[in-house]
């Protein structure tokens, strides 16, 4: 292996990404609080880990170009999930396992041992018969700069597997034993495999964790487990199921046979923008999971990635959101707390009713706001209502709760010139009293959380400053609302 290749290509990044961070100076589109790259293409979370009292956050990252190319992986650290400094490129193609155009160092997780951080990728190359994708390691003394194992890769797909879907390690120990689990693909069904390690570097298969028969899909992406509670979960972005591309399974593990029994089956996010969440646990006890708040161009409803590529970057993260356990052993996702501090001019409304004319909501400069409404079920006569936000006299994104079909929908069709589609998924509205909706909107995105936190869309929108108002509209009756806060959001990004 080149050490001195690997340095050099690091440091090559560097200097690309230092001649255009000044071309993003003047770009209109970018998130104010959501986190970004500083530059260029952006895609998967990897490697999420509270590491040495600060917040890891690795990710899929081209510093060469706007659009998906070789991957490398960026770094940023964090004391709050807010607030980042960006840190030096931590992985590079190098070697012949991952030194490729249309490969690279792919998703992957990290762990910490032995006061070292370790991080696990997914290394993509092609030797002229077709892709190949192994497993790989590499280590640090300090998480920040990175040294490839001399013997990676550490794992190689096992037989009558598809070398070419075989990806993103998600790493864990439990007991003496580091485990991990892949997606890989074999008679064009999606399988989690699952390995384990005394020492990070020699592996040995254990199972099929879990697997598709075709309800599930032909490919698991950037699978992720973990224990809650006395229950275990394993989400994955599923490929060739249509809508859904952030399932859940909640279940019990069984570590001496190496299998995942599930009985319970959830979506983390029914909106366009979301995809390939990441978990891991922080200091403070909690579970997190962060996703890409994007597309793949091999889903029905994609157009094309946005404006944001004129403005030389592409891609962002979801908020993080905690990861909550029910007594029926589905999930919800709230997200963190930290973000309350960005809040300013909140403005507090209670016990109003919504019936003629669309009601005007005040929320800081009704471009990057924070939201949270409570409606009163059992007074509302409405048969819908509909939120419409970032609107001009000719845009508008439009929020439809429909109360009669028990169905949640979200038209971004005329939010802008460039984005497509209506996301929808069923409101749980069976002997409730109360219907909960938290939105997060920032400049090029919008985050509907309802039915306490188990329902939610995350769809990116394009829209300029001057789509700035925001309403609540009734359809057919009159909406009651208990509680209608808003506030401002803070710009943290740049």
């Amino acid at each position: 292996m080149s050490k001195t290749l690997h340095l050099e290509n690091i440091e090559k990044a560097q200097r690309a990404i230092e001649m255009a961070r000044p071309l993003i100076n003047n770009a209109k589109m970018r998130q104010r609080y959501h986190f970004m790259a500083e530059e260029g293409w952006m895609n998967d979370p990897n490697g999420l880990i509270f590491f040495n009292n600060q917040y890891h956050f690795f990710y899929q990252y081209n510093p060469y170009d706007t659009c998906w190319g070789a991957m490398h992986w960026g770094h940023a650290v964090s004391y709050d999930m807010i607030h980042w400094e960006y840190l030096p490129i931590a992985l590079a193609p190098s070697e012949h396992y991952d030194n490729h155009e249309k490969g690279g160092c792919f998703s992957g997780s990290s762990i910490e041992h032995d006061g070292k951080l370790y991080l696990l990728y997914t290394g993509t190359t092609n030797y002229g018969d077709g892709f190949v994708q192994t497993q790989c390691l590499a280590y640090s003394e300090d998480g920040i700069h990175f040294d490839k194992y001399d013997k990676n890769p550490i794992i190689t797909a096992p037989n009558g597997y598809d070398q070419a879907n075989f990806r993103d390690p998600k790493i864990w120990k439990h007991g003496d034993y580091f485990y991990l689990v892949c997606g890989a693909q074999k008679d064009n069904l999606a399988k989690a495999l699952l390995y384990r390690s005394l020492n990070l570097k020699d592996w040995e298969f254990i199972n099929v964790l879990a697997e598709s028969r075709g309800e599930f899909g032909y490919m698991w992406e950037c699978p992720d487990f973990f224990q809650i509670g006395d229950k275990h979960v394993l989400m994955f972005s599923p490929m060739g199921l249509y809508e859904r591309k952030t399932v859940y399974l909640v279940g019990d593990m069984d570590y001496k046979t190496g299998k995942f029994n599930y009985s319970t089956i959830g979506e983390i996010d029914w909106g366009f923008d979301y995809y390939a969440p990441q978990s891991f646990l922080d200091n403070k006890g909690r579970r997190i999971i962060v996703g890409w708040a994007n597309a793949w161009d091999w889903m029905p409803w994609w157009k094309d990635w946005g404006p944001t590529f004129k403005e030389n970057w592409c891609g962002s993260f979801g908020i993080p959101r905690e990861v909550k356990l029910l007594e029926d052993n589905t999930l919800m996702f709230i997200p963190v707390e930290e973000f309350q501090q960005l809040r300013y001019d909140e403005n507090k409304v209670e016990n109003i009713e919504v019936k003629y004319k669309k009601y005007e909501i005040h929320a800081g400069d009704g471009v990057a706001y924070e939201l949270k409404i409570e409606i009163d079920l059992g007074k509302t006569t409405a048969e819908s209502f509909q939120l419409l936000l970032r609107c001009s006299d000719v845009k508008e994104t439009v929020i439809t709760f429909d109360l009669k079909k028990s169905e949640l929908t979200f038209n971004r069709n005329n939010s802008d010139d460039w984005s497509t589609g209506i996301s929808r998924s069923t409101l749980k509205l069976n002997n409730k009293n109360i219907l909960d909706i938290h939105i997060f909107s920032d400049q090029s995105s919008i985050e509907v959380f309802t039915d306490n936190y188990q329902n939610n869309h995350s769809g990116n929108i394009f829209a300029g400053n001057n789509q700035n108002k925001n309403y609540i509209v009734a359809k057919n009756g009159t909406v009651a609302i208990r509680k209608l806060y808003s506030w401002g959001m803070k710009t943290v990004m740049k």
